[in-house]
């Protein structure tokens, strides 16, 4: 049993860490998506600056070129930043799955465990009624 327990504690630590690490993922895609909409509002500054909108006129502002690429960087870094935390969340999945798995083998351990203590327990008590009905005839 003692390594069961063990075995318990280890898959509700990796359901946890899983846990972490789909939230991570999250938390650094919507602080990329809060990124490109910040650039995206510079950018549209820059352009209603200058009043130059066409990226390529020769004057377009070099800030703002420098802005779409970072935007467009962190874009592809959202894509694979989406990819990763699809892995992470099927790997929760598995974790939790492989957790429950465990528990419920252990609830049905116990529970024959539980059985057996009360079938001992019941025939001491039988035995004991049957001493007291043959000693009381």
């Amino acid at each position: 049993m003692k390594s069961r327990d063990s075995l318990i504690r280890l898959k509700r630590f990796q359901v946890d860490e899983k846990r972490r690490q789909v939230t991570q993922i999250e938390m650094m895609i919507a602080d990329f998506e809060r990124m490109i909409s910040d650039l995206d509002d510079q950018i549209v500054g820059e352009q209603n600056r200058v009043g130059i909108h066409d990226i390529t006129h020769f004057a377009y502002p070099t800030f703002a070129k420098a802005a779409i690429q970072r935007r467009e960087n962190l874009r592809v870094s959202v894509k694979d930043l989406e990819d990763k935390m699809e892995a992470a969340r099927e790997e929760l999945s598995i974790a939790v799955e492989d957790l429950k798995k465990i528990e419920l083998i252990e609830e049905r351990d116990q529970a024959r465990d539980r059985a057996e203590k009360d079938a001992h327990e019941q025939e001491a008590l039988d035995e004991v009624a049957a001493r007291r009905h043959a000693f009381g005839r």
